[in-house]
């Protein structure tokens, strides 16, 4: 069987010094350079959240590599435990305020002393503290731009302040510092705000748990847990690690977790997850995932990688901030040197042409983007909802058609064996208990959801299973493996019509009218044949049931009311079983039978219909088709490892009610950029027009130009508080 040949793919990523100024000019030169390594898939960079995230080929490239190129570029790299309490954060906003207080000050200084005629060294010292300090993260940005040979918004803004004090107006230069490193400290605010809303996430894990250890409780840090131990929890503690009840009842606040709004239940053999609250009993709890696997981590470490992913809105605004300020540029000189041409006095000229600048920089509209989609991300978050990238949150904005995968995603997945039958119990050699520890010997190998309940049945009985050899699976179908000296069948009607199709089955005709008939129940059945030298013989078979998940009707109600133009069910059960869940759920058109390619065509055959397409799935069967659609859900509690790293969002929740949240948390964030661009553009033109149709004074613009920036970046932090 010929190998793979795809290049293996690796992810770091690393916490960078955030930078003054609103330009990602030079984040964007990094990117590049980053992308033209040999090795590198992809790469992310911001300097505004400080983070940049790679995707490699570690074949090729190493990360140590891809860190010396990023220092090369003279981005200095930030330790773990910095990038991690946020101290780093809280120091450069603290050095941002002092600089915005001093630069303040310094103006007040040369106004008052102007105003009380005192000293003119006093008052130009005041201006020259007001230039130095509000204009030093700007200028620091724009001189490591240049040294890329790029221009962006901090050199327009030091070039208007300077040229204002060229003309003899130190006053507006410096307001228009003092308004920019505050509009500037304000935006690092309202972004640091939305990634402090994930990092609060990890003061909710503790540092130790109460480990069980010869029937004695021994205080141990979470990392030393090993999964298999059993710790301790008491009313009013944070459970430490994820793990399965084993003794205790009592019920837990998962609202930070999942977003669910009411306390849960806990009894012996259910989940619960690190970081969660323990309310009214005392439990044991057995560890299942150690604490670098926990859902909480998991959690920490999709956002972040999220907020390192730029939307497609942002990346075409940093793609076209350096031909804009080339722009604004040429406007400048043609400002200056047109009417100078015509006799113009070039002091009223150059006054005009310096607020010209100012007036149509695009700091709001750069700004606009992050401080929206980096809140909704937050947002998400907060509820359960894992977006893993600013462009999947765009994505949510525009569905017209929903899939759904039916087991694990619109049923509970706990499926349950109901029915176990021997073909011919008066002269067969095996009783039911034999035919159903033969089943679980073969399906003990298999992940699939039928194969989990034979076994767990088996379990209930305590059934002796001997081992399988030579185990295989049909997608969609059926399994074999040996077991003793014979191979043990166990499949659908597809599979032995096609996998048997030549074979002389004793016994199928029988038991193919009884799975007609479980089927008509809505039970998903399946027969257990034994092929021997003398041939194959039906032994009996096998029904299963589920149950849906509740509020799954509301749900596609729900999505209904918010203009979901179709919505399918597909699975790969039979059409009675099919028709029965969507009957109960209200989907009207459903896929059964359905092998993963065939998922994938359906999926396809939709986005050519509705050109953007969710599906939600679990499964690694749903694998290929979240990877289809416009935007993959995954369910996060009973996912599999290859749907979560699919997926596109994660529900950690397994909360069916978070999918119509999903998109209106999309339409929500699309209606505050739109916003967010209407009041930057709209500020831009309309005092651009007033400049050259009857001419403002700088300091109003300036007011208007940062009163924008200041506006949108608040604007988008509303998305914080976005519920329900």
């Amino acid at each position: 069987m010929p190998q793979s040949t795809a290049p293996p793919k690796s992810t770091c990523t690393f916490s960078v010094e955030r930078r003054g100024g609103r330009s990602e000019a030079g984040a964007l030169s990094l990117e590049r350079a980053l992308k033209e390594t040999p090795g590198v898939h992809e790469a992310d960079v911001s300097f505004r959240t400080g983070d940049v995230r790679i995707t490699y080929d570690s074949r090729s490239v190493t990360s140590d590599e891809l860190e010396a190129l990023i220092r090369g570029h003279r981005v200095s790299i930030r330790d773990e435990s910095e990038a991690e309490d946020g101290v780093s954060t809280r120091a450069e906003l603290r050095r941002e305020s002092a600089f915005v207080g001093l630069a303040l000050l310094g103006m007040v200084t040369g106004v008052a002393t102007g105003w009380l005629d005192g000293p003119q060294l006093l008052a130009w010292g005041g201006y020259a503290v007001a230039y130095v300090f509000g204009g030093w993260y700007g200028l620091k940005g724009a001189m490591e731009t240049l040294r890329h040979r790029r221009v962006d918004i901090d050199l327009l803004m030091i070039v208007a302040a300077l040229g204002a004090l060229s003309i003899g107006a130190p006053f507006e230069g410096a307001m228009l510092l003092f308004l920019f490193s505050l509009s500037n400290a304000l935006q690092h605010y309202a972004i640091g705000r939305s990634r402090r809303a994930i990092k609060s996430l990890v003061e909710m894990r503790p540092d130790e748990a109460q480990v069980l250890r010869d029937g004695e409780e021994v205080t141990t840090p979470i990392d030393e847990v090993a999964v298999g131990d059993v710790f301790v929890v008491r009313p009013g503690d944070r459970i430490p690690l994820d793990g399965v009840v084993e003794a205790g009842e009592s019920t837990v606040d998962q609202s930070s977790l999942t977003g669910e709004s009411a306390p849960v239940s806990k009894a012996p053999g259910d989940e619960v997850f690190g970081g969660t609250i323990n309310e009214s009993g005392s439990l044991e709890i057995e560890v299942t995932r150690q604490a670098h696997e926990s859902a909480i981590t998991r959690l920490i470490t999709m956002v972040e990688e999220a907020q390192s992913e730029k939307a497609p809105t942002q990346r075409l605004i940093d793609r076209l901030e350096q031909p804009y300020v080339l722009g604004v540029f040429g406007l400048t000189v043609a400002a200056i040197a047109i009417p100078l041409a015509l006799g113009g006095e070039f002091s009223s000229t150059f006054y005009r042409a310096m607020t010209l600048m100012v007036a149509a920089s695009p700091c709001a509209v750069i700004i606009s983007t992050p401080a929206a989609v980096l809140s909704a991300i937050a947002s998400g978050g907060r509820q359960g909802v894992l977006f893993k990238g600013g462009e999947h949150v765009e994505a949510a904005a525009n569905i017209d058609a929903v899939a759904f995968d039916k087991t694990g995603t619109l049923t509970q997945g706990d499926t349950q064996l109901t029915d176990v039958e021997v073909r011919d119990p008066e002269t067969a050699s095996l009783s039911e208990n034999d035919l159903l520890a033969l089943a679980a010997a073969v399906q003990a190998r298999s992940e699939h959801h039928l194969a989990r309940a034979t076994v767990s049945a088996a379990a209930e009985r305590t059934l002796d299973v001997a081992d399988a050899r030579g185990f295989q699976a049909v997608a969609g179908k059926g399994v074999r493996a040996t077991v003793g000296d014979a191979t043990v069948h166990i499949g659908n009607r597809s599979y032995f019509g096609t996998v048997l199709e030549n074979a002389s089955i004793e016994g199928y005709e029988r038991g193919r009218k009884r799975l007609e008939s479980l089927e008509a129940e809505g039970k998903t059945s399946v027969l257990v044949a034994r092929e021997a030298a003398d041939g194959v013989r039906v032994l009996g078979w096998l029904g299963f049931t589920d149950t849906l998940r509740p509020g799954a009707a509301e749900m596609v109600a729900d999505l209904r009311a918010l203009g979901v133009e179709q919505i399918v069910m597909l699975t790969g059960d039979n059409e009675r079983v099919a028709k029965r869940i969507a009957d109960e759920v209200g989907i009207d058109d459903y896929r059964a039978e359905l092998l993963p390619e065939e998922k994938v065509a359906t999926i396809e055959d939709l986005v050519e219909q509705h050109e953007t397409v969710t599906m939600v799935g679990d499964g690694v069967n749903d694998a290929p088709a979240l990877a289809t659609a416009t935007l993959g859900i995954a369910m996060g509690g009973a996912g599999t490892d290859v749907a979560l790293e699919t997926a596109d969002v994660v529900l950690m929740g397994d909360d069916l009610s978070k999918i119509p949240y999903v998109l209106r948390l999309g339409r929500r964030t699309r209606r505050t950029l739109s916003v967010n661009l209407a009041i930057a553009f709209g500020a831009i033109a309309l005092m651009v027009g007033a400049i050259l149709l009857r001419g403002i004074p700088l300091p109003l613009a300036v007011v208007g130009h940062e009163g924008s920036t200041v506006v949108v970046s608040l604007n988008g932090l509303r998305l914080l508080g976005f519920r329900e």
